[in-house]
């Protein structure tokens, strides 16, 4: 379980296929308090450390995580948001995420306005009912609020409006139009969702 605060941006280092993708991943985390075992959420994929030592930790990727997440995400020289795992009395900062990708988004389009920017994301309509305006989305592993929801024939596009500080700490920074990114919707929304469906079959 994570809250969407990143607290560190970590770098692809090195690929390995080994059955699933072994990935090597550099961290400024200490990495001497954190056990093998643990999660990790990568740009919003929870991932289980495998390997660890100085400066890094490394993580064994399978097929079925990779057809699911963005394109070109688990590649060397790849930026990821990185979060440990939520402790218990921890402060719960963002919203309830668990590292599980719902759906690929695109950047349509990013825009300066004054010293934040404004981002339009399209997902396709499986996503739709999920999203919706002043709730919460967690997009690369960031819990961010929706600001805007429009639905277009391909599917839905939100707007997103990014601090200066939030695109300093995260890979936000250097986000592109046209670039993919990976979407999980809020728990919260994927609940409703479902009572809703069940109460109209009742």
């Amino acid at each position: 379980m994570f809250t969407g605060i990143v607290t560190d941006i970590g770098t692809v280092e090195a690929t390995e296929k080994q059955g699933d993708l072994h990935v090597r991943v550099s961290t400024a985390y200490e990495t001497t308090g954190i056990d093998l075992g643990a999660s990790i959420s990568c740009s919003g994929v929870c991932l289980t450390v495998v390997d660890k030592a100085a400066g890094w930790v490394a993580f064994d990727v399978s097929g079925e995580t990779i057809s699911r997440t963005a394109k070109g995400m688990w590649t060397s020289g790849r930026k990821l948001n990185l979060e440990r795992a939520l402790r218990l009395g921890d402060e719960l900062g963002g919203h309830i995420v668990t590292g599980h990708v719902d759906g690929i988004g695109t950047v349509k389009s990013i825009e300066e306005i004054g010293g934040s920017h404004h981002i339009v994301i399209l997902a396709g309509p499986e996503l739709a009912p999920y999203i919706a305006p002043k709730g919460s989305i967690t997009v690369d592993g960031v819990s961010l609020t929706v600001n805007a929801v429009r639905d277009t024939d391909a599917g839905v596009e939100f707007d997103l409006n990014i601090i200066p500080h939030t695109a300093s700490v995260t890979t936000f920074g250097a986000l592109e139009a046209g670039q993919a990114v990976n979407l999980e919707i809020d728990v919260l929304a994927r609940y409703l969702q479902r009572m809703e469906s069940l109460r109209g079959k009742a």
